[in-house]
């Protein structure tokens, strides 16, 4: 199968890139200098991993989770000229964790999971400098997570994935949808989508904001498995419906990548691959994946809108 799908937004001129490695078989590959943020970056982390970037100037700019040497969990903003080599700030904007983020008519929003003292909600957020936020109303009520906000209003309403949860780690989580048309009342909740194969059969939850294109939004989202060794973070994909996004179109039977090297493997939770944030170029169709390594770093992986869509049609699960 051999598309011609396109992506529907702005031109990267600049966006980080490696050439699929020759003779590799599969829709996503990593980048070979793995992983590109760690503990190093900040002096007082213990942890830099599930985070989220977004062209910012003439560079980018990223908000980061970091887990702190008193295991506090915190958002820190970051720049980069290249969106590999990032200079992290030492300044908490955010207590919580796995922020994503998108620009939304001029405007950075930040969605994440903000703690309470009675569970997590999902937190919203926008700056247009990356130095001042203005904090809005919470999404929802405990307990959720991964909020993530689509890219633009659809039907005069925006649009939030999250995932409903508990306060700890139980088989439990499906996506669902959410509605507003202020981002401040939500509402209208639609079901998107459960586990279903058992690479993921634990639970599942949006990753990168989700992408516009030709065939749909390009939705990369994680899935858990539970072994006699614990949880395995992978990451898979769905196209959901361009006008009623609650409606998966398609959706690949198998995941798109999984832990398999070491920075993956090893580390505060071990097995871990977490989709939080993507870079898309309209015009190569080019899409560079950052994700959380085992809860201790970032790193980087590339696909194409051609190689990821044909996968998803080519081992669709929805019949």
């Amino acid at each position: 199968m051999n598309g011609m799908s396109k992506i529907i937004g702005k031109k990267i001129d600049n966006i980080p890139w490696q050439n699929k490695p020759e003779g590799y078989l599969y829709p996503v590959w990593r980048y070979t200098e793995n992983p590109i943020i760690t503990r190093d970056n900040l002096f007082f982390a213990n942890s830099v991993f599930n985070s989220a970037v977004v062209p910012f100037g003439n560079g980018f700019a990223g908000v980061f989770r970091v887990d702190t040497r008193t295991r506090d969990q915190v958002l820190v903003t970051g720049f980069s000229d290249d969106a590999i080599n990032w200079r992290l700030t030492d300044k908490y904007i955010f207590e919580g964790y796995d922020p994503r983020l998108c620009e939304i008519e001029g405007k950075y929003y930040l969605s994440w999971v903000k703690l309470t003292p009675h569970g997590t909600v999902i937190g919203i957020a926008f700056t247009t400098d990356f130095e001042e936020w203005t904090e809005l109303e919470e999404a929802c009520y405990p307990v959720s997570r991964n909020g993530v906000l689509f890219p633009r209003k659809i039907n005069g309403e925006y649009m939030l994935l999250i995932r409903p949860c508990d306060r700890g780690h139980t088989p439990y989580g499906d996506i669902f949808l959410m509605r507003s048309r202020d981002l401040e009342y939500w509402g209208k909740n639609r079901f998107v989508m459960s586990p279903v194969k058992n690479w993921e059969m634990t639970k599942v939850g949006a990753g990168p904001t989700p992408i516009e294109t030709d065939e749909g939004w390009l939705m990369f989202y994680h899935g858990v498995l539970t072994s006699c060794n614990g949880f395995t973070y992978s990451m898979g994909a769905a196209i959901l419906d361009k006008d009623e996004p609650w409606k998966v179109l398609y959706r690949a039977d198998s995941f798109l990548l999984a832990p398999h090297e070491s920075y993956e493997c090893v580390g505060d939770v071990p097995n871990v691959v977490f989709p939080c944030a993507a870079l898309v170029d309209s015009e190569s169709g080019k899409i560079a994946i950052y994700y959380g390594a085992a809860d201790t770093s970032v790193a980087l992986a590339f696909t194409t809108v051609d190689e990821v869509v044909d996968y998803i049609k080519a081992h669709n699960l929805i019949k």
